[in-house]
């Protein structure tokens, strides 16, 4: 995995978790590389023939265009979080590269980068499952318009929410994030900035809470918590930020980052891979990681 900062990351437990539970001889390592270091470093798990990689802030977006192919997951959502490294056969067919054998002993091939989106699909699915909220017919309000903010953004204009605010600390960013999903989906009732009235869901989708000293991403001044039903921030460690903290004392329902971290995790490995994920091995390595000093459940 390719970010920085990637210290926080609880991504290696549950992979190689699984790559045990797989019988598989592989290491899920985690790597902080500079921004403008990422095309050296994704060039260079190329060279050393690795299976792929995770990519997490702040390279999800700078990705899109220092890769060789982008599945149409990465079109969609123009964000990469995923990449496989595929090889040529004799045919033209590009494969995965555990189907080659090492170059040394079968030859020199071509090697390419695919770049997947696997986010987008785990946000909507964790949502369902530990908020039991239905996104189509919702009333969103989005902090961040980062790459996972652009994710979350475009599968809620998808999925038929029924209004979209989005809020970040560059309203310009917001502006042209909201100007694109506009364009694709005419009908959505999306605007830049806090909306009236009550909400379904707020979701951060920012950095903010990463750091013990971070304040809440959420301006009260602007917006209530009161106003708020459920409160999704896709961090997950501290498995219970300061927005997560105050939105319980405020009364609405409550979820961290890491089922979402779960479902991409599970996704991505399958994409590498080619075998159906242990979903439960993994759900049990992140529990123990990101649980381990802290109260057993954030969630309410």
């Amino acid at each position: 995995m390719f970010g920085l900062p990637v210290v926080h990351s609880a991504s290696p437990a549950m992979h190689n978790a699984a790559f045990t539970a797989l019988g598989l001889n592989w290491r899920y390592l985690a790597f902080e590389v500079d921004p403008k270091n990422l095309q050296a470093a994704i060039d260079g798990a190329k060279a050393m023939q690795f299976a792929g990689l995770n990519l997490t802030v702040p390279h999800k977006l700078l990705a899109l265009e220092m890769l060789d192919a982008l599945d149409d997951s990465a079109r969609m959502f123009g964000a990469v979080n995923t990449v496989r490294f595929e090889g040529r056969n004799a045919k033209g067919v590009w494969l995965p590269l555990t189907k080659f054998e090492p170059a040394s002993a079968n030859g020199p091939f071509k090697i390419r980068a695919h770049g997947f989106n696997t986010d987008a699909v785990a946000i909507a699915r964790t949502l369902r499952e530990e908020l039991k909220l239905e996104l189509r017919g919702a009333k969103v309000v989005l902090l961040g318009a980062g790459g996972t903010g652009r994710t979350a953004a475009l599968k809620f204009a998808a999925e038929k929410v029924a209004e979209l605010s989005i809020v970040n600390r560059t309203r310009s960013k917001a502006e042209k994030l909201a100007g694109e999903i506009k364009k694709r989906f005419p009908s959505l009732n999306i605007r830049v900035g806090h909306p009236q009235g009550r909400i379904d869901l707020l979701v951060n989708a920012t950095s903010l809470g990463l750091k013990a000293n971070d304040p809440s991403p959420l301006d009260e001044k602007q917006f209530s918590l009161k106003q708020i039903r459920a409160v999704y921030d896709v961090i997950y460690r501290p498995a219970e930020t300061a927005l997560l903290k105050t939105a319980k004392v405020a009364g609405c329902k409550t979820a961290n980052g890491l089922g979402m971290l779960l479902h991409q995790g599970a996704a991505a490995l399958e994409i590498w891979t080619s075998r159906p994920a242990p979903l439960d091995v993994m759900r049990k390595a992140l529990e123990a990681e990101v649980y381990k000093s802290t109260v057993r459940s954030p969630q309410s």
